[in-house]
């Protein structure tokens, strides 16, 4: 409502500006003032559309009504494949239907289609039969290859996940204990058996056939009419279970449960092996509960988001400015203690000609400091797509805190980051086309070309190859032929146009001057220091950045890897813009001691040293594998450390295009405020 009133007076106050046009002396204005009219209803429409996007507008049920549980993907930490919840021989409808997916649901894995699930608004059900299946042997040892895989089901319902309830042990302010209340993604497809739970037989993998789906809802006459579903949680059981009589379908009575006696734990479990006959039967059964909550609607997902260590991140963010505080003390002290005393020192004139032969420090590489670097092509490429990074990171950030990347709104995030990365484009060719032109480079077109296919031609190839890989598998994590075709159109359809939009509106404006121009001989450099090596500079200056994120990383990781929920986007937005400072400060800092010890090759060095904050990541990836993950297969393993190698690559242009170019403006200003002959 807010976003539509205010369309609507902005286009009454812009309508009433073209009225107050001469229509006979101002025809720009008239124009100028039909476009906006034009811009403005279609914002107009966005916020009308936008408001009715599923999962965002509430439903509210009537008592009675029929309500879908959809089924998802089977997904497992210990694999990272998908499989689509059809692949195991589950009770299947008569006819499966997909649900419309996005792009970012498709890349996910994700595959939304319908059950035979029956449930209705406040009815509750108690042992409800669902199907009888026969299975074979081969049937079970799906089963059995799956539950020892640890796969969890996912199943949807009012666009809100399953969830398994669980609770943490917290203290309270007076040190008394206090326990949490906390969701977990889906829930276990079976358990195998062990000592510690009844009526099972160690090594013997069992299923839960039967599932108690546990309904919240909200009600409030005053505000509407109806009932709003605000939580669904599944307690899974396994339960062998015994006929009374002979098989009637759905009329059928069981003896392990009934109306009045549900299914609880200790209850003798499903097999799915060790299992002597040829066949065996297994009865899919299911209990609905309807519990009132006082949770509103709008509130529906906190639970599903609360976090379990909001301390950590606190910790996190004070150790990171404790960081940038010391490198912006150590920054000051340069700017206006050093500099100014070096400004103060060349900017006299001097007639002893002997202080001006045992002049010393970084004024006497002025004449060399904007030498272009070698390979610099290739330095241009990099940075500009550092420029798309960092243009689709910031405007990822700013949306998901405003809260347009809900949850809800399954795939929005990725779809999200592709779709900016895509637009970023002319970012990409703008600022490398910039620095292109600064080094007198004229080879324009090639240059955008390279920018536009290098980073994307990277991630398209290892993509493809590991998706060959998972197609291997049979797994929905395979991306269809189709949606690769689509993936192509956007990267040569409109991301490669838009770099070369960004290349010609940088080349037709005049190339930027250097505040110093290079000297015609290059000046010797003097022999350096082992400390003041390029590859020890380069590491140290990488652990800095890398230390100021790297708890939030942790979090990223476990919510990619281990299929938690992360929705920190507020403290991430705070850790980005802290990784910013750091990786600027740094870089800044350890030039101007490379530039006073008479060294003008900063160019490289300067992208190089907060870029390899990216080598931490990378190698803190592998020790995250080897502490947290329990991979099984080798596809996983290829898996994680394709993708992982891919983050790191972009962290590293992300990162060394932020140190690269808060080092240019850095070595612009001091060398635009001496004199020089």
């Amino acid at each position: 409502f807010f976003c539509t009133s205010s369309v609507l007076a902005a286009v009454c106050r812009v309508t009433r500006e073209g009225e107050a046009c001469n229509p006979w002396n101002d025809t720009h204005c008239q124009m100028m003032n039909t476009w906006k009219q034009m811009a403005l209803l279609a914002l107009l429409v966005s916020c009308v559309s936008g408001f009715y996007l599923p999962g965002v507008a509430p439903r509210d049920y009537l008592y009675g009504e029929s309500v879908e549980l959809k089924v998802n993907k089977l997904d497992s930490v210990h694999t990272q494949l998908p499989y689509d919840f059809y692949s195991l021989p589950f009770c299947t409808p008569p006819k499966i239907e997909e649900s419309s997916e996005n792009l970012g649901e498709v890349l996910s894995g994700d595959r939304i289609e319908n059950s035979m699930y029956k449930i209705s608004v406040k009815v509750i059900e108690s042992c409800k039969i669902l199907c009888r299946k026969i299975y074979t042997k081969e049937d079970l040892k799906h089963f059995e290859e799956k539950i020892k895989e640890e796969y969890r089901i996912n199943w949807i319902v009012d666009n809100l996940p399953a969830a398994t309830r669980f609770y943490t042990q917290e203290f309270g302010a007076e040190g008394e204990i206090e326990y949490s209340t906390h969701y977990e993604k889906g829930f276990a497809l079976g358990f195998m058996g062990s000592e510690n739970i009844p009526g099972s037989v160690t090594g013997i993998a069992y299923v839960n056939n039967h599932v108690r789906l546990n309904l919240y809802y909200h009600e409030d006459s005053a505000s509407f009419n109806g009932f709003r579903i605000v939580s669904f949680e599944v307690e899974p059981f396994s339960v062998k279970h015994e006929v009374d009589g002979n098989w009637k379908e759905h009329h059928t009575k069981l003896l392990t449960c009934t109306p009045l006696r549900k299914v609880a734990a200790g209850m003798v479990p499903q097999p799915v092996s060790g299992i002597s006959s040829e066949k065996e039967e297994v009865i899919w059964t299911y209990d609905v509960q309807w519990v009132k909550s006082d949770v509103k609607w709008a509130s529906r997902w906190d639970l599903y988001l609360k976090m379990t260590d909001s301390q950590i991140h606190w910790f996190s963010i004070i150790n990171s400015t404790a960081i940038v505080l010391f490198l912006s003390a150590m920054l000051a002290m340069i700017m206006m203690r050093t500099l100014h005393r070096d400004f103060r020192r060349y900017n006299e004139i001097e007639d002893d000609e002997e202080a001006k032969r045992e002049e010393t420090g970084w004024k006497l590489v002025h004449g060399d400091v904007f030498r272009a670097p070698q390979y610099p092509t290739l330095l241009c490429v990099l940075v500009g797509t550092g420029y798309q990074l960092l243009g689709m990171a910031l405007t990822t950030l700013i949306f998901a805190v405003l809260g347009f990347l809900s949850p809800a709104n399954r795939g929005a995030l990725m779809l999200a980051l592709l779709l900016l990365f895509v637009f970023m484009g002319v970012f990409a060719g703008y600022g490398g086309t910039r620095l292109y032109r600064f080094f007198k480079l004229t080879d324009w077109i090639k240059f955008t070309f390279w920018t536009a296919v290098s980073f994307p031609g990277v991630c398209f190839s290892i993509f493809f190859v590991l998706n060959m890989f998972v197609w291997g598998e049979k797994s929905t994590g395979a991306v269809p032929f189709g949606t690769l075709v689509a993936l192509l159109v956007l990267w040569f359809g409109i991301s490669v146009p838009l770099v070369y939009l960004g290349s010609y509106f940088a080349f037709k404006r005049d190339p930027p001057q250097p505040v110093k121009p290079p000297s015609l001989i290059p000046r010797h450099i003097p022999e350096q220091a082992w400390y003041l090596s390029s590859l020890l500079s380069i590491l140290i200056g990488g652990i800095l950045p890398f230390g100021a994120c790297f708890v939030e990383i942790f979090f990223i990781m476990s919510s990619v890897w281990l299929h938690q929920f992360y929705y920190m986007f507020g403290f991430l937005f705070i850790v980005f813009i802290i990784l910013f400072i750091t990786c600027a400060e740094i870089t800044i800092v350890m030039c101007y001691f490379q530039l006073c010890h008479e060294d003008y090759h900063w160019w490289w060095r300067a992208f190089l040293t907060a870029g390899s904050s990216a080598i931490y990541l990378f190698l803190y990836s592998i020790m995250y594998f080897c502490t947290k993950m329990e991979i099984v297969k080798t596809v996983s393993t290829m898996l994680f450390f394709g993708y992982m190698f891919l983050i790191s690559l972009g962290f590293f242009l992300m990162t060394g295009t932020i140190g690269f170019v808060s080092t240019f403006y850095f070595v612009e200003t001091i060398y635009g405020s001496i004199k020089t002959d």
